[in-house]
Formats: structure tokens, sequence, C-alpha cells
């Protein structure tokens, strides 16, 4: 679903791309255009790249995987000028980057649990994720499914030993007798956007649940977040990224349940350049997109992160046990 946009994602020379890695899979046809996906630095975007690549290459096509092309704004720019023609993305993140002072939260259309007491009935409707994303892709870019299975928020923990409300609405009115402890850093994803702890945090939880933090500490990962809540210096943290993927995982943790959305939805999606793809190599991915979820995807991450696992091999394996 192309759409148009006021912004342009500007053409560069990509010097880089000389020494980024590249892959091709394997195809039953020997002909035709090479699709080339792209993935920015990090185990997520290899991971995420492999997936859509031996998807697309199961339709016949032949793909290859340009890896190690840099931050966001790299990989943005070897999409932009053909390098590429499909990236893989979060849906949320894509959208700070296009439009940074969207409203959107939710992931789509269908309300989040226990939404309807949260704002005042006169405030206008907030546009979702999937569509404000779709209003502000530049013109050329086209997205597909998003992978709704995907969830990969950030998240809000506290120690599993503590005696807390689970979800954030029943949280909130305990809000500011408890420090809360801000992560910032790009430890559990390096293409995360870097987080703003008043407008990424602060002032979402009091949007949307009245949870008031007047007692913040910030800290550089999500790694010293971690410690800093086993020690008691803080009694809530917010991570950059779901707790699963933290070294060492959720041992000793609880993550307190974001129904509203106070953290904008970061679903995995598929950026690609408009008139790429055909309607059959489209509708594979949105098979992919029915069926990836955050335990596997989250599972596979951490085998290549901690175990050096082949992204490749994770992702062929993927698509064999759901028969794409």
């Amino acid at each position: 679903m192309g759409s148009t946009g006021p912004v342009r994602i500007a053409a560069r020379a990509l010097v880089a791309t000389v020494s980024a890695t590249l892959l091709v899979s394997c195809s039953h046809d020997a002909g035709g255009p090479v699709l080339r996906v792209g993935a920015g630095n990090s185990d997520q975007a290899d991971l995420i790249a492999e997936i859509y690549a031996g998807a697309l290459a199961r339709t016949g096509a032949r793909t290859a995987v340009v890896a190690h092309l840099g931050q966001r704004r790299d990989y943005l720019a070897a999409l932009d000028a053909g390098t590429v023609v499909l990236v893989g993305e979060a849906s949320g993140d894509l959208l700070t980057t296009f439009d940074p002072n969207s409203p959107a939260h939710l992931p789509d259309r269908t309300p989040a649990a226990g939404t309807t007491d949260t704002a005042p009935a006169a405030a206008a409707p907030v546009p979702d994720v999937a569509d404000a994303l779709s209003r502000a892709l530049p013109q050329g870019l086209s997205v597909s499914d998003i992978a709704d299975g995907t969830d990969l928020r950030p998240a809000l923990v506290a120690r599993a030993t503590d005696d807390l409300p689970a979800a954030l609405p029943d949280l909130a009115s305990r809000c500011a007798d408890l420090t809360v402890g801000i992560a910032t850093g790009s430890e559990l994803d390096p293409l995360r956007p870097a987080v703003d702890p008043q407008r990424d945090v602060i002032d979402p939880l009091h949007a949307r649940y009245g949870c008031d933090v007047p007692h913040a500490t910030v800290y550089p990962s999500d790694t010293d977040l971690r410690k800093a809540l086993q020690e008691g210096q803080i009694q809530l943290g917010v991570l950059t990224a779901p707790a699963a993927l933290l070294p060492g995982g959720t041992a000793g943790l609880t993550t307190i349940a974001d129904p509203r959305y106070a953290f904008r939805a970061r679903n995995v999606l598929p950026l690609f350049r408009t008139g790429s793809l055909t309607p059959v190599q489209i509708k594979k991915l949105n098979y992919v997109a029915g069926e990836l979820t955050t335990a596997e995807l989250i599972e596979m991450i951490v085998r290549i992160r901690d175990d050096h696992a082949s992204a490749a091999t994770l992702a062929r394996a993927w698509l064999d046990a759901h028969s794409l």
C-alpha cells in the first residue's frame, strides 16, 4: 500500500555498500533480476532480511541479502538509490523516522484493552500506527502486511519478588511513590532510535494512564538498568525492548502489561520500492507476516547473538517449519 508524503529520502553515495556482505539465496528460476534485501547493522535486521529473502526465493525469484548497511539512514538511502529493493523494518520506529510528531501509538484500528476510560470524551480520534505510517511513506515506497504477532515495544519491568500490580491501569495510582529507571542506549537493538525519556516514556505514561513519574533515573544501557533494579535502587524500569532480549533473559523480572500502548506499537514489516515486487511475491510476504511471532523472533535473535547461530540457517528452518 504505497503512499505519497512530504518526506523524501535523500539518495547518497553508498561507499559502505562495497564492503557489505552479499549472500545469494537459491531459487528455482535462474533468470530474472536479483531481488536484493537489505539489512542494517543488527542481528535482528540480518534475521528478518534472511526470512524475507528466503520467502521470496520460494516464489521462484533470485534473491540476495545485502547485510551490514549501517544505521537506518544508511539502509533507507540504499533503498532510495535502488541498491536494495526491500528492507525489514519496525512499524513504530519507521513512523518516528518519517513523521516524528505523529500521535499514533496503537498498532491498528482495533481498540487496545481498557482504552475507553483513558481520554476525555471530546478528544479527537488518534490514528493508529499502521494508518499513520501508510500516510507518511515517501513517494516510491510501499509496505505490505504488518506482522501483528510481533510485539517489540519497550517493556516496563519490576523485580519478580516485588508485590506490584501486573498491569499499568492498576499500577498508575502508585507511580508517584516509585522510582523509575529509563534505559536510553541501543544495547538490545542497535537500530532503535535514541530514547528521549520525557517524550518517549514520562509523557506517554501520564497521557495513557495518569501514571506520574516524578522520580526518574536515566541509565545508559538496559543491563545497567537491570542491575539497578535488582539492587533496589529503583522499583520500576523501562527497557528499550522486550525483557526477553536481555542477556540472561527475564530471570528475576516481571513485565508490567501496557494494554493502552503508552509505548508505541513496534511490529515487524517489509518496506520496499513500489513496483519492485509481483503480487505473488507480496502475497508471500503477507503469509510471513501472519506466521511470525514475538517469541519465535526473539528466540532466533538470541541464538544469533549468544550462540553465533547462522541467521540464514535459522530463517530457512523457520520457513520450513511454517510451510512457507
